[in-house]
């Protein structure tokens, strides 16, 4: 959520009115994130979130737009974004989600009410794992697929551009982690994952609490078809961890775990790969974390992310084996 492009009031302002969202109040730079650039737009009649799409493409935007639609209207709480007044066809009821600010692809989003708990509980991670559940199951009969953009295919792509820039003690591990989930993936208990629409970038800044209970989960723009035990695992990896250290802390996993599975219960295969998958999402971040440092854009704000935190959390999850 840097800001790569400066948006001037005049556009924000022309935009809220071609949605009929009222005059503008204050646009203001959101800090924090690395891919896109994101505003809080505020008019007369509420609060949004601006954002204009640096990376992703107006032919891949639509699915991300459309399944924060259809998972809204199953009662998962994320933010909805704005469509075009009177742009609503029999074949797109929703209308036009996707507008054009300052040249790039952009779309306003409700604001979510409340804060994200940097320093979650086991019940914090209770009501995140069941929510979890409730989004995959929601999305089950999401008509629009898209690949996950940053899966195994981009791994295979990414990782011969960040090894110059590492150790060799770090080379071997990224290589030989990139080797095992090759294999993993070409496996019949792999295939057998259950899949559909995953968020895939759930970490503690991308959900809103307000008065302890969980009040959204937002910043979709990662989301993608994939196994729903890669975005369980994503997950684990963040809100069930001792930051410092990337060690697994049980009470919290076993809390996420225990509410997502009264929802959705982990199939079989899921269970056979689940240590495979935590490294999975680890070996994810780990590699996106060293190019957004090495390889780094130019933006107002921006602030990478600091690669050896996964590189410690994939160590973790390889010497230490965690059972679902």
């Amino acid at each position: 959520m840097a800001v790569f492009t400066e948006v001037p009031p005049d556009a924000a302002r022309a935009l809220a009115e071609r949605l009929e969202l009222g005059d503008l109040v204050e646009l203001r730079g959101i800090q924090g994130g690395i891919e896109n650039t994101n505003y809080f737009l505020t008019t007369e009649q509420g609060e949004y979130v601006l954002t204009l799409f640096e990376r992703l493409t107006a032919a891949q935007l639509p699915f991300y737009l459309y399944l924060m639609k259809h998972l809204a209207r199953r009662g998962v709480p994320v933010p909805e974004p704005h469509g075009l007044p009177g742009s609503a066809t029999p074949a797109q009821p929703d209308g036009v989600l996707l507008h054009t600010v300052c040249g790039k692809p952009a779309a306003v989003v409700d604001r979510l009410r409340g804060h994200s708990e940097l320093a979650p509980t086991a019940a914090h991670c209770a009501q995140v794992g069941e929510m979890l559940a409730r989004m995959h199951l929601a999305g089950r009969d999401y008509a629009l697929s898209q690949p996950n953009l940053r899966g195994l295919a981009w791994w295979n792509e990414t990782v011969p551009v960040v090894l110059p820039h590492l150790q060799p003690a770090q080379a071997a591990l990224l290589k030989s982690e990139l080797a095992f989930q090759n294999h993993v993936a070409q496996s019949p208990a792999y295939a057998a994952l259950p899949r559909g629409p995953v968020h895939a970038d759930l970490f503690r800044d991308n959900v809103m609490f307000e008065d302890g209970r969980l009040s959204g989960f937002f910043d979709f723009y990662f989301a993608g078809v994939d196994t729903w035990l890669f975005d369980l695992a994503v997950c684990l990896n963040d809100w069930c961890i001792d930051l410092a250290s990337g060690r697994h802390e049980a009470e919290r996993a076993q809390a996420f775990l225990a509410a997502y599975a009264r929802v959705r219960p982990l199939a079989s295969a899921e269970r056979r790969l689940f240590p495979a998958m935590l490294r999975a999402g680890a070996l994810r971040f780990w590699i996106s974390r060293l190019w957004d440092f090495h390889l780094p854009r130019e933006a107002s704000l921006l602030k990478p992310h600091d690669p050896t935190h996964f590189e410690r959390v994939l160590r973790e999850r390889v010497a230490h084996p965690v059972a679902a």
